[in-house]
């Protein structure tokens, strides 16, 4: 099979061990009281939440997931009492659905999780209400939304990234996953998706919604489910026939979405021919070509890339994609990789500019000579 990179890029290892275990023995269960006091956030009131939302208009929805409806409300950051709209700072508040699937236990697992854990590029849980049968998390406001509208709604707010901050949301989605898989965190993603990846208003991205997929902290990196949380089309063949999940098994998402952003596709998508529908499928063929991977590129993003950093990206992502996990590489590699992208693209800007500048000072030269071979003034 040979070595699990290639084509230049500088990834020390080969393919990797993927520790294989029976179903790992969670961390003894910590009580709500405990996991409330250890968790460094804040305790809002009902009332509170409800005026920072205007009463939870319809007009404040931000989204909505299996957990419930997630509101845009304003708070003064000092007092941490609600704000008149348009003032103090934003917030995300997700409130519980109470008929839905995911309950109060979901809720305080999301506590124990993001309550722990500190990255610049994981969505950050600022505090939560517990108040009678009420249960809201807080979180810091991502101005621009998901990687998901930026790359596939079509509209005047939604428009299309450039291939400079597709790198860097690439980039910065890996970074979250890298601290994620570190022995600090210890944690499996387990639904790694474009949805799930949010953009602030410098266009950083930040990994969210981790808390409510996970049965607890993975000792071992591996871990057996009785229940497939994935996404379709998003999780690993292996995780999806034996529920068997390990690290690599976001590794794989990763693929998936790093396909999205070189493409501009969905990764299911029924409403294009049949063989062109499940994105891995179809783009496969062209990731092992230079020549044709530049087929399946983003029509939209066309002459902003170089073919050498294009060729790369699908290389990345081919080993993303493996069917063997244990040759996927790290998230760490992951942001090495893209980090090494990232300085070859800046370099072919840089080049780019000055081709273009010195073609207009040329043009300018040219036309100056003609108004004064004509007597004119220059």
């Amino acid at each position: 099979m040979g070595s699990c990179f290639s084509v230049g890029l500088k990834i020390e290892s080969s393919c990797h061990e993927v520790k294989v275990t029976s179903a790992t023995v969670p961390p003894s269960p910590r009580s709500q009281d405990e996991i409330l006091r250890s968790a460094n956030l804040k305790s809002f009131s009902f009332q509170v939440l409800k005026t920072a939302t205007r009463n939870f208009r319809p007009d404040s929805v931000l989204g909505e997931g299996g957990f419930g409806l997630v509101f845009k409300g304003w708070i003064d950051e000092q007092s941490l009492i609600a704000a008149k709209p348009g003032t103090g700072t934003v917030i995300a508040v997700k409130r519980l659905n109470q008929d839905g699937l995911q309950g109060h236990q979901e809720w305080l697992t999301e506590i124990n999780y993001l309550g722990q854990l500190y990255h610049p590029n994981l969505v950050q849980l600022i505090g939560y209400c517990l108040e009678d049968d009420q249960r809201l998390l807080v979180y810091e406001f991502m101005s621009r939304g998901s990687l998901e509208n930026h790359l596939f709604r079509r509209s005047s707010y939604f428009q299309p990234l450039s291939w400079n901050l597709r790198l860097k949301a690439a980039l910065g989605a890996a970074k979250g996953l890298a601290y994620l898989h570190s022995p600090e965190a210890n944690v499996i993603y387990r639904d790694f998706k474009c949805s799930n990846i949010l953009i602030d208003s410098d266009y950083n991205a930040k990994l969210s919604d981790f808390g409510l997929a996970k049965d607890g902290p993975l000792d071992g990196k591996s871990h057996v489910s009785t229940r497939v949380m994935g996404t379709y089309g998003y999780a690993a063949p292996e995780y999806m026939a034996t529920g068997h999940l390990t690290e690599r098994s976001d590794i794989y998402s990763f693929g998936v979405v790093l396909l999205e952003i070189m493409t501009g596709r969905r990764c299911i998508d029924k409403n294009r021919p049949s063989n062109e529908q499940v994105l891995v499928d179809y783009a496969r063929p062209y990731l092992t070509s230079k020549r044709r991977v530049l087929h399946i590129m983003d029509q939209r993003i066309v002459g902003q890339y170089s073919s050498e950093v294009a060729t790369r990206a699908a290389v990345l992502a081919m080993k993303c994609l493996s069917r063997e996990p244990k040759c996927r590489p790290t998230a760490d590699e992951l942001v090495n990789v893209l980090e090494q992208l990232q300085e070859l693209q800046k370099g072919w800007d840089s080049c780019r500019k000055e081709t273009g500048r010195k073609h207009n000072g040329n043009k300018n030269v040219g036309n100056a000579r003609q108004v004064a071979s004509r007597g004119g003034s220059v």
